[in-house]
């Protein structure tokens, strides 16, 4: 992919989080201007003390001049200490800014975004990215300020005080910037590897974290252990490396430092024994000879900063100019509102006919189509259940109907209206999805009960757990309701975790119900509590069940038999077994295999 090159570094991409504070910026300039401007005249008192008081062998008015020095120093360190809390404002707003803007993107992508991008790499955008970008715009444009001026500054003085002695130091600049520069490349392609090693190791620590139980069951520690090692010990050798090039690099500029200072002692001495230049000019050289070298050193690394940040910006703006798949028109977000603004007041009741109409889809990713011509009329009230192979693309009208993924071809209609013609917030809100493997935010049982309906009342939210029998679940926790339940419900098990999201479905009343094999993680009794509790849930309501068991769909009203991809079969239960095509197999290897299973555990028990 070719990336357009940034002009001005980046800056048309960052202004507009940059235009907000440019006040901020502007007083820390300023400030840090007069601030600078402070450092350049402080080696003049000094000079004034040496040539006014010491050689001149008296102290009649060095109180006066103590004075004035002490409030020069203090005007400094307020104006500096001023100029430093506004970047570190501009620091933090900015990374903030940023934040916000990558994350409320995130929220308005497709899901085919997700399934084909890394969560480390989502998070090293959000995080780390956007934290070097608001550092070094930040921080940089208040040191620009304070090292160029006072450059500029000691130079201008040092030539109108002595240009033959001021030459001998400014010619160590540009040599200094030279090796600066071949040792700050070295640095930022180190700095570059600590990175990408720190990301694997993240990656590593991650994965021995959430995969812990698998972990353990497949007695890998050992493995996972010595391949963390193996990533630390790298990043240690590197970061030793890094350590050791930066000791160079700063002694080197400390060393250029000495050698002005020395150009000065040497050259500056033999001016002042033949009389030529003041003793107190001479203290003005070296505390400038001393004081130069390190902007210098700024300066170099302020410059390979600004080259690396290129790519954290790139990255960043890559993230943001991500288009979704699936994006609802201008004209209906005028109606309808957008992601996070819902104009509800103009959003219509469903009724839950869904149509498909000569649909045809392949995946953004994919080349082979999974639907060719599809058209099903489902009415309000169906229970349509989706059943086949793990793997067989049991999901793919799932996804449709919850506009996860648009049509590749034909419509699908809900109660006859497209449904690109409506938000895909308006959408969301109609449908109650509960998941394979759900997913419980980090709070109370009760906090993700209300995920949905924040206004829920307790009420509503007792009798629902009344009605699909989880309230001894709740009487089980000490905190009841209130029961915390980690991260990503951690501390529920997962049948547990399942009631939970089961309920949370319900109490939004959805009017579509889609349901991703949702009893698999509950035991027997539970699964036939939450069968009974759906079929009265349903009643009325169009559902969608995806179906590991096939005893939990004898019941719908419509049956599809999902493989490789394709639809082969379609009808009720005793018209599929009628025909004795694929789902008679599906359905008689699975009752053979319960059969078999209960057959075990009653020998067992004998």
């Amino acid at each position: 992919m070719n990336k357009k090159k940034l002009p001005v570094f980046g800056l048309d991409i960052l202004w507009p989080y940059l235009k907000p504070y440019i006040g901020i910026m502007t007083s820390m300039v300023l400030l840090g201007l007069v601030g600078s401007i402070m450092d350049i005249i402080l080696p003049f008192f000094p000079d004034y003390a040496i040539t006014h008081f010491i050689e001149q062998n008296t102290t009649n008015g060095m109180m006066r001049l103590t004075m004035i020095y002490i409030i020069a120093l203090i005007i400094s360190i307020i104006m500096n200490g001023i100029s430093a809390y506004q970047a570190c404002q501009m620091e933090m707003y900015v990374g903030r800014d940023l934040k916000n803007a990558i994350f409320e993107h995130l929220q308005t992508l497709s899901i085919g975004y997700y399934n084909q991008t890394n969560v480390g790499y989502l998070h090293s955008r959000v995080m780390s990215d956007t934290d070097r970008i608001g550092a070094l715009i930040s921080w940089n444009v208040m040191e620009a300020v304070w090292n160029l001026t006072y450059i500029i500054g000691a130079i201008v003085v040092m030539m109108y005080l002595r240009l033959r002695l001021a030459l001998c130091i400014i010619i160590l600049i540009p040599i200094t910037g030279l090796l600066g520069g071949y040792f700050q490349r070295h640095l930022v392609a180190l700095g570059r590897l600590m990175r990408e090693i720190n990301s694997r190791v993240t990656n590593l620590f991650n994965e021995g974290i959430t995969g812990a139980m698998t972990i353990k069951t497949l007695t890998i520690e050992d493995d996972m252990d010595a391949r963390f090692q193996k990533e630390t010990a790298y990043m240690a050798k590197t970061a030793i490396m890094n350590g050791h090039m930066r000791g160079i690099f700063i002694s080197m500029i400390s060393f250029s430092g000495f050698v002005a200072l020395a150009l000065v002692l040497w050259i500056g001495g033999h001016l002042t024994r033949q009389g030529l230049m003041e003793l107190g000019t001479l203290s003005v050289f070296m505390s400038y000879a001393l004081g130069m070298m390190e902007p210098v050193r700024w300066i170099v690394r302020v410059i390979s900063d600004l080259v690396t940040v290129q790519v954290n910006i790139e990255r960043f703006d890559g993230v943001m100019k991500s288009v979704p798949d699936v994006k609802d028109t201008a004209e209906v977000e005028a109606i309808y509102g957008d992601h996070f603004n819902g104009k509800k007041e103009n959003w219509e009741t469903v009724s839950g006919h869904v149509t498909f109409d000569d649909v045809t889809f392949r995946y953004p990713d994919g080349s082979v189509n999974v639907l060719e011509h599809f058209s099903l009329d489902i009415p309000q009230g169906t229970m349509v259940a989706i059943v086949g192979e793990t793997g067989a693309g049991k999901s793919t009208l799932v996804n449709l109907i919850c506009r996860f993924f648009e049509p590749t071809a034909g419509r699908i209609l809900l109660d006859g209206k497209d449904l690109r013609e409506r938000s895909q917030l308006w959408l969301h809100s109609q449908i109650g999805y509960v998941l394979q493997t759900p997913h419980l935010f980090s709070g109370t049982i009760l906090d993700n009960l209300r995920f949905g309906r924040e206004d829920a009342p307790m009420s509503l939210i007792e009798d629902v757990i009344d009605r699909i029998n989880a309230k001894a679940m709740i009487e089980r926790f000490e905190d009841g309701y209130l029961t915390d339940v980690g991260e990503g419900g951690s501390r529920l098990s997962a049948g547990e975790r399942q009631l939970v999201s089961f309920a949370r479905a319900l109490i939004v009343d959805p009017a579509l119900f889609v349901l991703d094999e949702a009893t698999s993680s509950v035991d027997t009794m539970t699964e036939l509590d939450i069968q009974k509790a759906m079929e009265e849930v349903m009643k009325g309501r169009t559902s969608f069940v995806i179906a590991h068991r096939l005893s939990t769909i004898r019941r719908a009203d419509l049956i599809l038999v999902v493989d490789d991809g394709q639809i082969v079969e379609r009808g009720t239960h005793q018209e599929l077994l009628a025909l004795k095509g694929r789902y008679f197999e599906l359905y008689t290897r699975q009752y053979e295999q319960e059969a078999n299973s209960a057959f075990e555990s009653q020998t067992i028990l004998i």
